[in-house]
């Protein structure tokens, strides 16, 4: 092998005598690039590229979340605030069905709805059953006729009926087809209902309180607890002595105005209970029996009301019920929904 190609110069001054540099250089050894190395290359840096790419897009994506989260939830307590703004207004003592104010829209996506009825509308749980020692047999057959019309049949309706005395009547004599106490099975024997709610407790009642949207149906907060007329929803006309389907339409024709909606501003308020019954086509003798139940309340003093909140596209409600007496009135209920 011939030495001669490789050329060798020695610094004329090494830092160390001892240790010499050599400097070498040889054209032969500069090993040429080809092209399938310049296309890994190029790959590769496409490919950091692609991973870079979507990391930023990750972020944006995270970061745009995080934007409509924040969104969101802003929307969601203005919404709040807009429904309780709702209730403020109709617990003024001078609001009545028909003030305008009871719907707001500040925007196309934001303000307040308020549906404002009467709490009497509803069935009153011990004004029904109390005292339990002496029940009206004509309000027991309104409940019997609502729980009829809630699609309960005879033996369910004798027996919840009996169970609900039992569980109110002092003592542990049960009814024939009641339910007094057993090992897990405790009625308080409180002569009332402490809550709409406790009526899921009974024994028997499983076949209605299964059932969506029962608890619209009962109250225990109006005094003493007379069936308003102005309030009452098509089930509990329907429950009362005397009134059948066909008259209940018109009745409800006149009742809720043009919208066909019960507690907006198009309302027809009756002016008495006379008013009233004139539309549910009962005769002298019905009108007469069914008068001491029933009545009319204008203006509305226990009051049912809810108020929807919209903000954006979050909603939010609050139902509250109260008496309105006098200047302050007396939030007997509050749940936000």
């Amino acid at each position: 092998m011939r030495v001669s190609s490789f050329k060798f110069q020695v610094s004329k001054r090494p830092a160390n005598p001892r240790q010499p540099v050599f400097f070498a250089s040889n054209s032969k050894l500069e090993t040429p690039v080809s092209p399938g190395q310049n296309g890994s290359v190029l790959i590769l840096a496409l490919w950091a590229l692609l991973l870079l790419s979507t990391a930023i897009f990750a972020w944006i994506k995270f970061i745009d979340l995080n934007i409509t989260l924040t969104g969101q939830r802003n929307n969601g307590l203005d919404a709040k605030a807009l429904s309780h703004s709702g209730v403020m207004v109709a617990l003024n003592p001078q609001v009545t069905q028909l003030t305008p104010i009871l719907n707001q829209q500040f925007s196309a996506t934001r303000g307040y709805k308020v549906k404002l009825t009467g709490e009497g509308g509803r069935l009153n749980l011990n004004w029904i059953f109390t005292p339990p020692d002496a029940q009206d047999p004509v309000k027991i057959s309104i409940f019997q006729r609502y729980c009829q019309r809630r699609g309960l049949n005879l033996q369910q309706i004798t027996h919840l009926t009996d169970c609900i005395h039992d569980w109110l009547s002092p003592g542990n004599v049960g009814r024939l087809n009641g339910a007094e106490d057993s090992a897990d099975y405790h009625p308080p024997h409180r002569g009332q209902f402490l809550s709409v709610q406790e009526l899921a407790l009974v024994k028997g009642s499983q076949p209605l309180v299964s059932q969506g949207g029962w608890q619209n149906d009962f109250t225990i907060y109006t005094d003493p607890g007379l069936i308003d007329l102005q309030s009452a929803p098509r089930i509990i006309l329907g429950s009362l002595p005397g009134v059948g389907d066909l008259n209940i339409n018109r009745f409800l024709l006149v009742r809720q105005g043009p919208d066909r909606v019960d507690g907006t501003v198009d309302d027809h308020l009756f002016a008495n209970v006379g008013e009233a019954m004139s539309f549910l086509g009962l005769n002298t003798n019905q009108a007469q029996l069914l008068s001491a139940y029933v009545y009319v309340e204008n203006p509305l003093t226990t009051v049912h009301i809810l108020s929807t909140g919209q903000s954006g596209n979050v909603y939010r409600q609050v139902e509250v019920v109260a008496r309105k007496m006098g200047m302050q009135p007396m939030i007997l209920s509050w749940k936000d929904l």
